[in-house]
């Protein structure tokens, strides 16, 4: 929030999370067998939820920078420090069945096993500060595209992007469907 008045952006976040959480609970992706149905390729349903959320995230920021003016921004893309963060993020969910949201809707409804994995991950973002500025600099140098998108990549509108995102999110739903 560059340039506006950051009042009130603490309780917009925990509302927002909040809501983020909710929503992430009724989907029925913060139980631990959906998460691991999904691991094994058994249980489709977060990909579904996923799938939708993203189709959903790029209509609603195509329209409120279409009409509301409000820039879509976004990260630099750096090869090398993507996949690991990948890499890591991957194995964390991979050995847990939980990522940070899904972790903390199942610590809120009740699932106390989450606890471990939320006080690992923040044990896990504590080393990752200590560590960042030393390791992050040179990973950051490897394979660094800058603020590389994929309507700048193929020379297409963000309009025309989204379109085809949607359409072929909706198609792999279908299939998903009949599984």
């Amino acid at each position: 929030m560059m340039g506006r008045d950051a009042k009130g952006t603490p309780l917009k976040g925990l509302l927002l999370g909040l809501a983020f959480g909710f929503l992430l609970q009724k989907g029925g992706v913060a139980k631990f067998e959906i998460l691991i149905g999904a691991l094994l390729l058994r249980d489709f349903t977060v990909i579904e939820v996923m799938l939708s959320a993203i189709a959903v995230g790029m209509v609603g920021v195509l329209l409120l920078e279409r009409f509301f003016g409000i820039p879509a921004g976004s990260k630099p893309t750096r090869y090398a420090a993507n996949a690991c963060g990948g890499l890591v993020f991957g194995a964390g969910f991979a050995l847990s069945a939980y990522c940070p949201g899904t972790g903390a809707a199942a610590l809120g409804q009740g699932n106390f096993d989450a606890l471990f994995v939320l006080l690992g991950l923040m044990a896990g973002s504590f080393v990752y500060a200590l560590l960042s500025a030393p390791l992050g600099r040179g990973l950051e140098r490897i394979g660094d595209r800058g603020g590389l998108s994929l309507p700048d990549l193929f020379g297409i509108s963000k309009a025309a992007t989204a379109a085809g995102a949607v359409i072929l999110i909706l198609l792999v739903l279908a299939l998903l469907a009949r599984v």
